[in-house]
């Protein structure tokens, strides 16, 4: 990383990581945190592609999931280092729309990894799982699971941000939908007037949130039968509340299929979690780079869609009837991290 650089990141600096490889074509890959095993195995994934097809990969990362600032400095660098393309998991998906039109205007093609862009167009493309269908798999298993004592649970909600990024929401709605609650307005969280939720609080997507929120929510209501989780980490913290409140029947639900969490799912931790693939995501962002670079394509949506579906399959060792799963063996066989 040359000196102007340097100074164009500032403090920010500190909160970024940067690999390099030598190539003519230069792509970066910016994730919200260098430490959740998704980002990591994204990281990897996009990386070994890269080597594959000869191109320069720089890597940055925020400190923390949120770290909004990190990602627009990000942004910046690699557009002033001459990137052909930009892979990003946005911490906020509003709020970095100015920035990507920034970088788009400069030549950038910009594709965003896992987290929709809100609006989704703001990107010149999205590479993702359906989020909205992975949280509708968890909340359909979870009303099927529970049966008739579905009508009277008890549900925590354990999302990402105040911020409400697009994968905070559509996960928490299709898990909602998925229970069959009425949703408000499907575009935010935490307006539902359905007296079965407990209430929402935010994890950062981490364990130590998932055990904090949980405590909140269990504060709130002790009785608490149905957790849903923005992702693993955040429901083995959840767990642990749990744990320590000597309540570890609770019916938690998640999403990633991350190996921690599959083996969670193994171990009866998390009743069922809906898996996703991030490095196929990153993959195939970078290939889409090296065909924008040498060509000027962009890549398509998926059929019907208005992004590219990178897929999701349902994880649980009690499967419930009418809705598609596989089991933890064949999970622990797709997981990463």
């Amino acid at each position: 990383m040359n000196v102007s650089i340097k100074a164009l990141l500032g403090s920010a600096a500190l909160a970024l990581m940067a690999t390099t490889a030598s190539a003519e074509v230069g792509a970066c890959l910016i994730t919200k945190t260098d430490t959740n095993p998704f980002f990591v195995k994204m990281k990897e994934g996009a990386q070994a592609k890269a080597t594959e097809l000869g191109m320069t990969l720089k890597t940055y990362a925020g400190r923390i999931d949120g770290d909004h600032e990190s990602q627009v400095a990000a942004i910046e660098a690699c557009v002033a280092d001459g990137a052909k393309g930009i892979l990003i998991t946005a911490s906020d998906t509003k709020a970095i729309v100015d920035s990507v039109k920034a970088a788009r205007d400069a030549g950038v093609l910009v594709i965003a990894l896992d987290t929709p862009l809100d609006p989704i167009d703001a990107a010149d493309a999205t590479f993702a799982t359906d989020n909205f269908q992975a949280g509708l798999l968890i909340g359909q298993w979870a009303n099927a699971t529970l049966g008739a004592d579905a009508a009277t649970a008890k549900i925590a909600m354990l999302d990402l941000a105040i911020s409400q990024p697009s994968v905070d929401v559509l996960r928490d709605q299709g898990f909602l939908q998925g229970m069959g609650i009425d949703l408000a307005d499907p575009n935010k969280w935490g307006d539902e007037s359905d007296p079965r939720i407990v209430g929402n609080e935010v994890t950062a997507g981490n364990e130590e949130g998932g055990l904090k929120a949980m405590e909140a929510l269990l504060a709130k209501d002790p009785g608490i039968n149905v957790v849903y989780t923005i992702n693993e980490p955040a429901a083995a913290g959840a767990f642990e509340a749990l744990k320590a409140a000597g309540k570890e029947g609770v019916l938690i639900v998640s999403v990633d299929g991350g190996c921690p969490g599959v083996a969670d799912v193994k171990d009866g931790i998390i009743g069922a979690t809906s898996q996703q693939y991030p490095l196929q995501m990153a993959s195939m962002g970078v290939e889409a780079i090296a065909k924008f670079a040498a060509d000027g394509t962009k890549p398509a949506p998926t059929e019907g869609k208005d992004f590219f579906d990178t897929g999701v399959a349902l994880i649980t060792d009690k499967p419930a009837a009418g809705i598609e799963s596989i089991d933890t063996a064949k999970g622990l066989e797709l997981c990463w991290g």
